[in-house]
Formats: structure tokens, sequence, C-alpha cells
């Protein structure tokens, strides 16, 4: 088997994961991280397409990678009946299924949510979409960039000519976050009802979710935010500024006494008795001329002696980094963040999750290759008159 699992605290939940891309992916992944037995089906001969992005990790991708330790993987072709019928007597002893496939594939199989939960009724069944059912858009295919085109994520990135999407895939990673925490909510709630239960998750919904300051902003005042590229068009001053030894630094002033408190530091009290910046509303009105202040007490320092006199007057701040500072970043080392993974071509180093509890062990699962655990998983659900 290509799982290592320990006694985490969902050992003895079994999760089917019907899945592919990242948002159900880092779902599950996230799941077994916590000891529960994730189970992967994939695509005979081709698997989930995250495999075939690159080959940056030893042969593997650098996505599935990052999504799929931990899993065990089984080729089924569902169209065919034995596969199906493997996959339903996995779903009789399951506790989760998660599946984000493309609208209409489980009710094409038969799979429906509905016919599900008749079927299964302690099974807990996360069904992930783009738009939701129901609607003009539940026919559509969704992919991160879409989504966050859709909920107006990338009008508010970026510049104003500009409009980005972040560098994160911020749609699946959210979708993946709330469908793991409704995971384990209806595992909690199922040990007090005896019942499973059905979650739809939208990427549409969680993006919408996480646009509320700015949709707050239009529905109360009929404006729309302004991107501000690195900074926030709430904020005010709160941006990166380029130093005196050619690095960046980033300040960031979240209420009015911290605005006081760079003042000082800037040693700028005429800044400090200007009603025209008062108050945040009043700043980010100057947006642009406060920017030219920071801007230019940040020129003149270098970056160690900003964040040095920042970190003593109580001010945010942090360095500009890049991926190579991130992977090399002494916080993450010295704090004992990194832990090995296998994969069919070796070890590999991967990020421990966050948010686990002291005391819980890391569970150190493997990246399995496609179908790797199919002939035992066959073994193991056979009906028991089988000669397996």
């Amino acid at each position: 088997m290509s799982t290592e699992r320990a006694h985490g605290p969902l050992a003895g939940v079994t999760v089917i994961g019907l899945e592919q891309a990242i948002a159900a992916p880092l779902c599950t992944r996230h799941l077994a991280d916590l000891g529960a037995r994730v189970i992967k089906v994939e695509q005979p001969g081709y698997g989930d397409s995250t495999r075939h992005y690159d080959t940056v990790v030893g042969g593997l991708s650098a996505h599935f990678t990052w999504l799929n330790h931990g899993k065990e993987s089984a080729a089924l072709d569902l169209r065919e009946s034995a596969d199906l019928t493997l996959l339903e007597r996995m779903l009789e002893t399951a506790d989760v299924l998660v599946s984000n496939l493309g609208p209409g594939a489980l009710d094409r199989l038969g799979l429906g949510v509905d016919e599900l939960a008749r079927r299964y009724p302690r099974l807990i069944i996360v069904d992930i979409s783009g738009y939701g059912r129901g609607g003009p858009l539940d026919h559509k295919r969704a992919y991160d960039l879409l989504i966050q085109a859709e909920a107006g994520s990338c009008a508010i990135t970026g510049t104003p000519d500009h409009p980005a999407k972040p560098g994160i895939p911020v749609a699946d990673i959210g979708t993946a976050l709330y469908s793991y925490s409704a995971v384990l909510a209806a595992l909690y709630d199922r040990e007090r009802t005896g019942h499973g239960a059905i979650v739809p998750v939208a990427m549409l919904d969680v993006v919408s979710e996480m646009m509320g300051f700015a949709l707050n902003q239009f529905l109360h005042t009929g404006t729309e935010p302004v991107p501000v590229g690195m900074g926030s068009p709430m904020i005010a001053p709160y941006g990166s500024y380029p130093t005196a030894d050619g690095q960046v630094a980033v300040l960031g002033t979240t209420s009015d006494r911290e605005w006081r408190r760079l003042t000082e530091l800037m040693n700028r009290p005429d800044l400090a008795a200007d009603a025209r910046y008062a108050h945040n509303d009043d700043r980010v009105a100057c947006r642009a001329e406060l920017d030219v202040a920071v801007g230019k007490w940040c020129a003149e320092r270098t970056l160690a002696e900003i964040q040095a006199a920042a970190d003593a007057a109580g001010i945010g701040n942090a360095r500009l980094n890049g991926v190579r500072e991130l992977a090399e970043h002494p916080q993450l080392r010295d704090r004992g963040r990194w832990r090995e993974i296998g994969t069919p071509s070796g070890p590999v180093p991967a990020l421990l999750p966050p948010g686990t509890a002291l005391g819980w062990p890391a569970v150190h699962g493997s990246v399995p290759a496609l179908g790797a655990d199919t002939a035992a998983l066959r073994a193991e659900f056979a009906p028991e008159s089988a000669d397996v």
C-alpha cells in the first residue's frame, strides 16, 4: 500500500475521492493529514489531470505531489459495471465521499447525490461544483481563473488598467478549505444524529464570500473598489516601497492609532496634525500623496533599518520575498515546518499541514503511482463469495 497512516484524530475514517485538479484533492489530502484513509479513484491509463502538468518532482508534477500524498490510488473505469460495483462496495463502508467531477458526471453514473444519500444514509457527500445546482450557469465547467473572473476577484487585483488573477489559486484552495471544514462538522454531527449529509459547495459561492468587503462597499455606496496593486483599496497607507539597498519593504497601517505611530516613526508630526489624514477613509482618498511620503522615507533607509524601526514602533512590516526566499525561510526552518513524504521516485520535502493540535502525530503519507492500490482494493472489497 502506498499510504503510511498513523493514528491521527481521523484514524478509522474512510474517504473516497472522485476527484481531479485542486479543490477536492486538497480537501481530501488534509483529511489524510489527520489520519483518514483516503482512496483516490482515477481514470485508468491517465489519472488525475494534474499528474501531467510537468515532471519537476522526480518525474511527478508539482501540483500532484502537493495535493495527493497520503492517499491510495484506485484506477477504475466507472463506465464498466465491475469497476462501478467495486466503487459501490467501497461506499458501503466509507464515511465520506468528496467529488468535483464535471457537471452531471455523477448523475450519468447513476450516483447522483440524492441516490447516494438514499443508498448510504450515513455517508457524508461533498458535491463540489463550479456554479452550484440550478441557475443559468450550472452546466458550465469551472476552473480557478474562470471562477475568479466571474466572481470579480480579478477586477480588484492588479491595477485599474491591468486586472490580474492572484498567483495562488484562491478559488480552488478556498473551496478545498470550506469542503474540509464541512466534512469535519458533518462527522461531528453524525456522531449525534447517526445520519450523513449532503454538502454542496460551489466555487462561485466561495469566492463571492471572499469578496465580502468589496461587495459591502458596492452594496452600500454603489462604488466598486479600485485595485491598487501591492496594497488594499480599503486601507492606506498600506503597500510596498523600494529601499535604499535595492529591496522592497511592505508596510501597513490598519488603524488610526497605527497611523499616528507611523508618523512618529517617520518624524513627520505635520502628517499626524493634518486633518485630511485623520481617519482611514480620509487617508484612502489621499493614498497617492501618502505613498509618496512613505516611499521617500523608505528610499533613504535599508530594509534592515526600516524593519528594526518598524518593529520597535509596533508597525506591521515584511519583506517582499520570492518563492526562493520562501523555500529557504528561517521561520519555517527553525520551527520544524518541513517533513519528508514518499514518492515513486524517492522521498521529497513537503510542509506540515497548518492547524493541527499539539500532540497529534504527523502523518507522513506517500504520493501514489497511478493505480498502485487497485489490486489490493479489489481483493479487500470483493464479495465474500468471490475467489480472491
